[in-house]
């Protein structure tokens, strides 16, 4: 008996239009119309390979329970939200406080208002657009100076690849710009962090945020997003801003929502989320922590195996 194969995409799948644009467009979808179950991060994902399949030169159908009949195969289509350890999250989070980084950002950051990043160095992340925003929240908001810290951290990715060596001397640059214009004795605004750190101290570093930027111009999923809300104190928790482009904005209503491309609208939600009552943080939080319990991340590899297990094989 053949055992059926499932597939699952992590990043966007594009439209129709900018599919194809690549001469093996038709053998891709024919490729992926080999497996049993397909999974996608989102809704918008699963429609835009539905509008795929179904163009008059696929000549493929998508049926009310998800089927798609293309290239004489029939095979489950699906949405499934990757999640994360919410728990584990969590406690790593409360437990790691006193770790000596912990410790020691907490006293540099002192009683300012902490903005956090943590972001490949990679060109979807759109770490520039990133700083150039808080560079606007800066000029709009002259009260904040001195009284909030970015920090970003983007560790190294394809070192030595000219592409993203060039990202990387360009966020050195964009930094030490914005630092030089506005910094003061006893202030740096931006600390930018070019090294990864230990998964224990990132979940307390959330924690220790007021605000999570979670930026990215083109995102599957984006589990930063998901970290940051689970490391929250519930009594006390940060605010997500987070991009409309990333997948986690379909499950992460309540985050401040911004397109990364408008750096005033990104600085107006970043003023938003750190002052934003008390009250009203935790709201969202409650709301965004309920929904990354119901799709956790053994919520997604329960789902996807279920499916693939009932699928049944279609010869090819």
């Amino acid at each position: 008996i053949e055992r059926p194969m499932g597939f699952f995409l992590h990043v966007p799948f594009p439209g129709s239009d900018v599919l194809r644009a690549l001469p093996c467009y038709m053998e891709l979808l024919r490729d992926l119309a080999l497996y049993d179950v397909v999974g996608f991060q989102t809704q918008r994902d699963l429609s835009a390979f539905h509008d795929c399949i179904t163009q008059p030169e696929i000549g493929g159908s998508v049926g009310d329970d998800g089927r798609v009949s293309a290239f004489n195969r029939t095979f489950l289509t699906e949405v499934f939200p990757i999640g994360i350890d919410v728990e584990d999250c969590a406690s790593l989070a409360r437990n790691n406080m006193k770790h000596s980084k912990v410790k020691r950002l907490a006293k540099i950051v002192a009683d300012r208002k902490l903005i956090i990043g943590v972001d490949r160095l990679d060109y979807s992340k759109g770490l520039e657009l990133k700083f150039r925003a808080f560079e606007a929240l800066l000029s709009r908001y002259p009260s904040v100076r001195g009284r909030v810290s970015f920090m970003q951290i983007a560790p190294p990715t394809r070192t030595g690849v000219r592409t993203y060596d060039t990202i990387r001397e360009k966020l050195e640059q964009a930094a030490g710009n914005i630092n030089g214009r506005y910094t003061d004795i006893d202030w740096l605004p931006i600390r930018y962090l070019n090294q990864a750190y230990d998964r224990e101290v990132l979940m307390s570093l959330y924690r220790l945020a007021k605000s999570g930027l979670v930026t990215p111009i083109r995102d599957g999923m984006n589990l930063v997003a998901k970290e940051y809300v689970a490391s929250q104190d519930p009594e006390d928790p940060g605010m997500l801003v987070l991009s409309k482009l990333a997948g986690a904005s379909s499950e992460l209503t309540s985050a401040i929502l911004v397109n990364p491309y408008d750096r005033n609208g990104v600085a107006d939600g970043i003023q938003s989320a750190i002052e934003m009552p008390i009250a009203e943080r935790r709201e969202r939080h409650e709301d965004m922590i309920r929904i990354l319990r119901k799709n956790d991340i053994h919520t997604w590899c329960e789902r996807f195996i279920a499916l693939l297990t009932a699928a049944q094989r279609k010869p090819a």
